[in-house]
């Protein structure tokens, strides 16, 4: 029996399908979406509603869990092979609990539990049509950025990230310097990036350098290059990292670990537009486009004598801050479902989604290594999981333990410093699979030093 084919509410927010053998739950379940401006359709009958998901498209499925001719859960393994996206309910007694909880590993959003009140009937179904919103926001991410895993940390629907893109857009077309701030792992170089790919020289090459990654002897050879027989082994001439960006723009990174030597030396390449190669004598005009950024307080350690103040406002002619993740909000729960499609295609596996509570992990987390750190957590789940939904047991064991960003309970003694880095580095080898490298990566410090707190810690 069909309660209604073809059934509207005002001001939709999203198409619900409901079915259920009981006419009155289907009459309570009918009037409190209508009331949410949900578009409601409601069968009594299974088999017959399936008819109709073929012809029409639904965000979210809620069905009982026990019906005559087909129960909830085969309308779920049909209602999915016809709409993979759908998001389906399932509704339950207590008796049952169960054959929902099976719902959920079979690919539920989530069950109800009768007798159920209506502010439950709204959050359940409010927060599977959130999640579904955010999945198909997550797979036109990557179709924008070209499937790049890159991309994504420009990208994001918080007020924070959509300032980040105003400013972005403002500032691309003109040929000023930039100085990009923000914690390590919150994406510098990617708007970096952007910025170039919306400039007037983007048809020009980008490239990237890191300046702590050298001393001061080598980051000239490779910024400024060399004269054919400038030292022992120079047997050919070759042209800097500056020169090698004319007509684009050179990204600069960490720039605040340059050493003061070369600081001279680069704010006399940006003042006098033009680069002396290593042993030569003849300048080479530049037609560069400087970006460069940084972990650190500049201003401070321009301060403290650390870096020299001509360059900090040759480099900041404008500046760009870039948010924490943990400040973003849903931009965890849309860069989560990002990072998921990539690292299926990357690992050829078929993981569906992320179950409530291991989400709810996930945005909970103070996140101190930022985008880049979920993204490993991610990855890891991905490579963990073994069913259609990613878990909690998926997800490192201590991800709901690590409680970097409060200690203010007061029945609790505060740790200390060194109590805290311990935890937070053994976390991230966690996470890394103790891959030191990409662990150095997320914590901001080269590998040497990772391995002497390693050492210190006794964390071998």
């Amino acid at each position: 029996m069909t309660t209604s084919d073809h059934d509207h509410g005002p001001a939709a927010q999203g198409r619900v399908l409901v079915v259920d053998d009981e006419l009155t739950t289907l009459k309570n379940l009918r009037r409190i979406l209508e009331k949410e401006g949900y578009q409601v359709s409601t069968y009594s009958n299974p088999v017959r509603s399936l008819e109709l998901l073929k012809r029409e498209t639904f965000d979210i499925l809620l069905s009982d869990l026990h019906m005559p001719h087909l129960d909830g859960l085969e309308l779920l393994d049909q209602a999915k092979l016809i709409a993979p996206g759908l998001e389906v309910i399932i509704i339950t007694g207590y008796a049952s609990l169960d054959g929902a909880v099976e719902a959920t590993k079979k690919g539920a959003y989530h069950f109800l539990a009768k007798p159920f009140t209506p502010e439950q009937v709204r959050r359940v179904v409010a927060e599977a049509l959130g999640l579904k919103q955010t999945r198909e926001a997550a797979q036109n991410l990557e179709l924008q950025e070209g499937q790049s895993e890159e991309g994504a940390l420009v990208i994001g629907r918080s007020p924070q990230m959509r300032r980040v893109a105003e400013v972005i857009a403002q500032i691309a077309p003109t040929d000023c310097n930039v100085l990009i701030m923000g914690e390590s792992g919150t994406g510098k170089e990617l708007a970096a990036r952007a910025i170039h790919t919306q400039s007037q020289c983007a048809q020009g090459p980008f490239v990237a350098f890191n300046c702590a990654a050298l001393n001061a002897e080598l980051m000239e050879n490779e910024l400024f290059g060399h004269e054919k027989g400038a030292y022992t082994g120079a047997g050919d001439t070759k042209a800097g990292l500056l020169e090698a960006a004319q007509g684009g723009t050179i990204f600069l990174d960490e720039i605040g670990e340059m050493p003061l030597a070369m600081q001279v030396k680069l704010l006399r390449a940006l003042q006098e537009r033009e680069v002396l190669r290593v042993g030569g004598t003849q300048a080479v005009s530049l037609q560069v486009r400087v970006v460069a950024a940084t972990a650190r307080d500049l201003k401070a350690e321009v301060n403290q004598g650390a870096f020299r103040q001509d360059l900090y406002y040759r480099l900041n002619v404008v500046s760009l801050m870039l948010p924490r993740l943990a400040e973003r909000g849903d931009d965890i729960q849309l860069l989560a479902y990002y990072f998921l499609g990539l690292f299926n295609r990357r690992m050829d596996k078929q993981v569906r989604g992320i179950d409530p509570r291991a989400m709810e992990l996930l945005t909970s987390y103070a996140y101190p290594g930022n985008v880049r750190e979920l993204a490993n957590i991610v990855e890891r789940a991905v490579a963990l999981c073994r069913q259609e939904m990613i878990t909690e047991r998926d997800l490192p064991p201590d991800l709901a333990t690590v409680e970097l960003a409060s200690f203010s309970r007061p029945d609790t003694e505060s740790p200390t410093l060194e109590k805290l880095e311990r935890r937070y580095i053994e976390h991230i080898l966690e996470i890394t699979g103790g891959v030191r490298t990409r662990a150095a990566d997320i914590l901001g410090i080269d590998r040497v030093s990772l391995w002497r707190k390693i050492k210190k810690y006794g964390l071998e």
